[in-house]
């Protein structure tokens, strides 16, 4: 029997600020970091999971994946659906971690990149992409995976299991179309706080030669900038192509609504994070006042509980998972059920370090198994840092394309994990 013998955890950081990559209202000057986990095994191969940061506070990550290691040294190799939810169960049940949450914050998303290592592992022994083993689950083992406490007055497994057998016919032919046609995407690239107005430009003007429909700005840190901003995008890329709008959780209600009704006039298809992620009501009331125009949040939102108590309120049109946020697979599992339940669209967060290479599994998923529809469902591209992963995302003519690599696509390239650990790597001594 397989066994894992070692947790490895190393502190990956990339210097994306000295180009503003990623910059927004409320992150100026990120540096998209990874604190990056691998399950060791005895027989091979390994596992591979990561928590995205921005900087400081990687190691502080980085921490607490390794306090998790005696749930996971010396434990058989997790290979079945009720493996992984044992595995999932006992993480979420150590009483003295959970105090430092509970169920959010680093000590969360520690358990999240454990967990998203052990499905990357057991994906990975199947031969398959994760997105095709989680695809090949009966209704009854996707069910087994999710801790329904806290759900029940929203989504009981009974409903669940309702849910996810009525998907079961042509789930075959969903895999095969998303295998042959890939998934819808929108691109973010040329929208961050920090470029120029020629920048935002040509790269918008970019993105619809290169097949998207929707593109996305960063909003939220000038008012008068950002509807020049968005004036001069929607003059780039026509009335046809959709532009999403994101806050970053910059304003209060009142803000919010304001500063949207200005930019009103040039379309915007959702404002993301308006505001505090842990605000349900806030976002309700958001919704509410700006009603056609969508609000979408969920990269922040910490747990399962949250995204439960946003859509029992209305309070978001659009839902957007993070891979790396919440508890692994099994807790966005649960998300995509009560996504469904309610009929709201997911569209997730990506961009970071590595979030595109996992959250179109989680998507692909979606589709095949959980909602079975494509409406309204994009998942969010940004082009940098791909060229570090061994299983890189691509997207071609505004689609991701499906991946074939077994596994979660979790993989740094060793010559990356060289370069760029932290502090003592060539690329941060060299600069300093």
């Amino acid at each position: 029997m397989a066994r894992i013998v070692d947790l490895d955890v190393m502190d990956i950081r990339f210097p994306t600020s000295r180009e503003l990559d990623g910059s927004d209202a409320m992150n100026p000057d990120p540096d998209y970091s990874a604190a990056y986990v691998v399950l060791r095994t005895d027989e091979g191969p390994d596992g591979y999971g990561l928590a995205f940061t921005i900087g400081r506070g990687n190691d502080v990550q980085a921490a607490a994946i390794r306090s998790l290691a005696p749930h996971l040294v010396g434990r058989a190799v997790p290979e079945t659906a009720a493996d992984l939810g044992a595995l999932y169960f006992e993480l979420v049940g150590d009483s003295q971690l959970r105090w430092l949450g509970p169920e959010k914050g680093v000590a969360h998303m520690a358990l999240g990149a454990v967990v998203n290592a052990a499905w990357d592992l057991a994906a990975r022994r199947a031969g398959v992409p994760l997105w095709r083993f989680l695809s090949a689950l009966t209704p009854e083992e996707i069910v087994g995976l999710v801790d329904f406490r806290y759900l029940s007055d929203a989504l009981t497994p009974e409903e669940a299991l309702g849910l996810l057998r009525a998907a079961e016919p042509g789930r075959a032919e969903r895999a095969e179309f998303v295998a042959r046609e890939g998934y819808p995407a929108y691109t973010t690239s040329p929208g961050w706080l920090g470029y120029s107005d020629d920048k935002l430009a040509a790269l918008s003007r970019q993105a619809v030669a290169d097949g998207f429909d929707m593109i996305k700005l960063k909003v939220g840190g000038d008012l008068d900038d950002d509807v020049r901003r968005m004036k001069l995008a929607r003059e780039v890329v026509g009335g046809q192509v959709r532009i999403a709008v994101d806050a970053n959780q910059r304003w209060d209600v009142d803000t919010a609504i304001r500063w949207m009704r200005e930019l009103a006039p040039y379309q915007p298809y959702w404002i993301e994070e308006p505001t505090s992620p842990d605000d349900v009501l806030a976002h309700e009331a958001i919704a509410t006042a700006l009603d056609p125009i969508r609000v979408a949040t969920g990269e922040h939102v910490q747990n399962r509980v949250v995204f439960k108590q946003l859509l029992q309120a209305d309070a978001i049109d659009v839902l957007q998972i993070d891979a790396c946020r919440v508890g692994g697979v099994n807790e966005n599992v649960a998300i995509l059920l009560l996504a469904h339940k309610f009929g709201v669209p997911v569209c997730p967060h990506a961009g970071g370090v590595g979030l595109c290479e996992l959250v179109r599994h989680l998507s692909l998923f979606d589709y095949v198994a959980v909602s079975g529809s494509l409406d309204g469902r994009v998942i969010e591209w940004v082009d940098h840092l791909h060229e570090h992963f061994t299983d890189p995302a691509v997207v071609r003519d505004g689609r991701y394309v499906a991946p074939t690599e077994p596994g979660f696509s979790a993989r740094l390239k060793d010559e990356t994990l060289a370069a760029y650990r932290y502090p003592d790597g060539p690329v941060w001594t060299e600069a300093s």
